[in-house]
């Protein structure tokens, strides 16, 4: 029997950089995959100098609807738009206001609806998103933990009927791709064998005042096979990915060698199950996993203050 997983990003290109490997991973063991991505990233810049063309910023929200598509094949996942619109990076010193209509400046009560009826339609066993901090301090990315944290407990009670039938979603994961550990295991792959190392500058600007994010790591998933299908979804968002850029300067054949999973953290659950993992699916019987959904509102399933056998 497949397990259903869901993975829940702000913008067009978030999932390729972001647990992209686990997921097609997943996807090529005949689990059901699906990205469900909240804004058309309308406002994202042109990252790749190659696509700063007039032709593309005429029409980029319709660039990057096909990128997206491009890239969902690549994975082999399905994928869904909730239609929201892309609220950019706002910068500058005072921080400008965020523009009227966009995804951030939405109501909660209202932005979780769509998230609620698309996680009763698709009913996934895991669902994956971002943390507190929104893996980094995009104003989307936060207001995505935002309503992911709360579509998981009300997508399992009896609120908003007209939304279809509850389901109570397993587990819930944050992403974790900015790891300094796994930088660091890089560096030292080249620094070992006398070599120049793309990453010594890179870990010269580090800068965090959260420390490594690694230290909140419940969960390596090993998908080094995968690795070129992950950068071969990325290089589909041309217009944010510069395939001379950063993404692509430690080959996949080291990065499979050195470091050859993916980061996760446990962040709610409604199974036991034993940490460290090396599998989001842990704990969830297959045998078991409803097909229907259930009509009680669960607890809430929080793992944050946990035992590590939870």
């Amino acid at each position: 029997m497949s397990l259903r997983l869901m993975a829940v990003h702000a913008h067009p290109d978030d999932e390729s950089s972001k647990g992209a490997a686990t997921m097609a991973r997943y996807a090529a063991e005949g689990h059901d995959v699906m990205v469900v991505t909240l804004t058309g990233g309308e406002r994202g810049s042109i990252l790749n100098p190659a696509m700063d063309r007039p032709e593309v910023v005429a029409d980029i929200a319709a660039v990057r609807v096909a990128e997206m598509a491009e890239a969902a094949r690549i994975l082999g996942v399905q994928h869904r738009w909730l239609g929201f619109v892309d609220s950019g990076l706002p910068e500058g010193s005072p921080t400008p206001v965020l523009p009227q209509g966009c995804f951030a400046r939405e109501k909660v009560e209202d932005a979780v609806k769509p998230l609620i009826q698309a996680i009763r339609e698709f009913r996934p066993h895991v669902l994956i998103t971002y943390d507190e901090n929104g893996g980094y301090p995009h104003p989307d990315h936060i207001m995505t933990h935002i309503i992911s944290v709360r579509a998981w407990t009300e997508a399992a009670t009896d609120a908003h009927p007209e939304l279809g039938e509850p389901w109570e979603i397993k587990k819930m994961y944050y992403t974790h791709g900015f790891v300094r550990r796994r930088l660091l295991a890089l560096d030292a792959y080249y620094v070992d064998r006398g070599l120049p190392s793309p990453l010594g500058e890179p870990l010269k600007r580090w800068v965090s005042e959260r420390g490594d994010i690694m230290e909140r790591v419940t969960t390596q998933v090993p998908c080094a096979d995968f690795f070129d299908a992950r950068d071969d979804a990325l290089r589909a968002h041309a217009t944010q990915i510069d395939p001379n850029g950063p993404f692509f300067a430690v080959p996949a054949d080291v990065q499979r060698r050195v470091w050859p999973t993916e980061e996760f953290e446990l962040a709610r659950t409604r199974v036991r199950t034993s940490l460290p993992e090396d599998d989001l699916f842990a704990g969830i019987d297959p045998d078991e996993a409803p097909e229907e959904a259930p009509g009680q509102a669960p607890g809430d399933g929080s793992a944050a203050d946990g035992p590590q056998s939870i």
